[in-house]
Order: C-alpha cells, then sequence, then structure tokens
C-alpha cells in the first residue's frame, strides 16, 4: 500500500504538466476561439451595401447575398463577382472620392 509520500511525488510530477496545459489554453486556444467567433460574427452580419475586401484581395461593394454566396460590384465599371461568404476578410470603410490621373499626366501629352 503506498504511502501518503508516495502521492505527494505522483502529484508532483504531474503539476507542471497540467499547469503547461492551462497555459496553453489561456494564451493560444482561447484567443484563437475568440478571434474565430468575431470573425464568423462579422461575415454573418454582411448586408448589400457593405464595402468589403476579400482574402485574395478584392474590393467591392455587396450587391446581393444569398446563404454562403455575395455578390459583389469590384469597381466603377460594374464588374461583378460572386464570391463565397468564407473568402470575406474584412469590412472596409466606403470610399467617397475616387482617385483621378495626375493632371501633369494630360499636359505631357499635348
Amino acid at each position: 500500500m503506498p504511502s501518503g509520500q508516495d502521492y505527494l511525488t505522483m502529484i508532483g510530477q504531474f503539476a507542471p504538466l497540467v499547469v503547461l496545459i492551462i497555459l496553453f489554453y489561456f494564451l493560444l486556444i482561447r484567443p484563437q476561439r475568440k478571434r474565430d467567433k468575431a470573425e464568423r460574427e462579422m461575415r454573418n452580419s454582411i448586408e448589400v451595401g457593405d464595402e468589403i475586401s476579400t482574402i485574395g484581395g478584392f474590393i467591392g461593394r455587396v450587391v446581393n447575398v444569398k446563404d454562403d454566396v455575395l455578390i459583389i460590384e469590384s469597381s466603377s465599371d460594374r464588374t461583378k463577382l460572386k464570391i463565397y461568404r468564407w473568402a470575406i476578410r474584412g469590412k472596409e470603410a466606403p470610399a467617397t472620392e475616387t482617385v483621378e490621373a495626375p493632371k501633369e499626366a494630360d499636359k505631357s501629352d499635348k
């Protein structure tokens, strides 16, 4: 029959492993779950008219939303792209002005 000293030795051997598992949970697993949840909520909150960017680098305005598929307009010539909801990186601030060509280029052509 093991004595009380033996039980303390066994607990002492496993204590660092338990502390390491708890540390991994609070430093790695829990923050990743929070980020995943925030990302999922952002993707589910996308509505028509929102300006978004995709993981492929496209930026556009949402025109239509159906389940997991969105249709976005990507430029002023109204190019439409069909993308999956999981391919959205984030919402962008709406563009308020368009980029114009520099006026110096117009003078050099004349």
